[in-house]
């Protein structure tokens, strides 16, 4: 049985991609996992099949860009199961746009999804961990904003740099609680969001100049989201851990 096992997580954009590997490797090692998504058919179906399996993985809907919404997902996973060990923030939102082209809607969602969540979502599941004496904030953070740019993502890149100020400042306000704050900046990784980005010859593009040869998976992502909810990493916070095969590496040219 894995140490960590019955602990409560909330991961939101669960449904797939990322979010479903992240979802997928929790439920492994015997934690309760919900899936907070807008996507309850995909939710649905990932939860059923987990189950299948013999894992305890529920899906439940959220509207993030609603803070009463955020608050409410938190409130009800608390309230159900008397705990919340694991908060991880995932879900992102990023219609690639044109500086020029960018609306008001565009602008409002990416900020209120990407930046703005974590805020709400934190703030309903600090007093419960508090209480415990212990408990981990995630949030899947991005290369692009606080390292590199993309050209058509300048509002997902101001969130994202938005969110690395957060996990270091949150980190530090909630430190004498025994809560951590930390996040993943992950590179390119093969998932369903990527046809926002370009086509299959210019995914094979950016494949081909990353220094390990490859296009992340969400496991790769997993793998550091389940370390930086472990025991192991019960020291370090404020942090983010970079996943990107080292395309972001000063030599590297597909950060160009």
């Amino acid at each position: 049985m894995s140490a960590n096992a019955n602990r409560v997580v909330i991961v939101t954009g669960g449904a797939q991609g990322i979010g479903e590997g992240i979802v997928r490797r929790f439920a492994s090692h015997r934690e309760t996992v919900i899936i907070a998504d807008r996507q309850m058919a995909t939710a649905e179906a990932l939860a059923r099949t987990l189950c299948d399996q013999g894992h305890e993985v529920i899906a439940m809907p959220i509207d993030l860009a609603s803070p009463a919404a955020c608050k409410a997902l938190v409130t009800s996973v608390i309230n159900a199961y008397g705990k919340l060990d694991v908060l991880i923030h995932n879900a992102g939102y990023f219609p690639l746009t044109p500086l020029a082209d960018i609306s008001e809607a565009i602008l409002a969602q990416t900020l209120a999804v990407n930046l703005a969540a974590p805020f709400w979502l934190s703030q309903a599941a600090i007093p419960c961990m508090q209480a415990q004496g212990k408990g981990r904030i995630l949030i899947t953070s991005s290369v692009t904003g606080p390292r590199v740019a993309y050209p058509g993502l300048t509002h997902y890149a101001a969130s994202k740099a938005g969110v690395n100020g957060f996990i270091r400042s949150a980190a530090l306000e909630l430190a004498h609680a025994g809560i951590t704050v930390n996040g993943v900046e992950p590179g390119m990784i093969r998932t369903p969001a990527m046809e926002n980005l370009g086509d299959t010859e210019h995914n094979a593009k950016i494949e081909a100049l990353i220094p390990l040869g490859r296009l992340g998976m969400p496991a790769d992502i997993a793998g550091a989201m389940f370390f930086l909810a472990s025991d192991e990493a019960a020291y370090i916070t404020g942090q983010t851990i970079v996943v990107d095969g080292g395309a972001t590496l000063p030599e590297s040219t597909a950060a160009l």
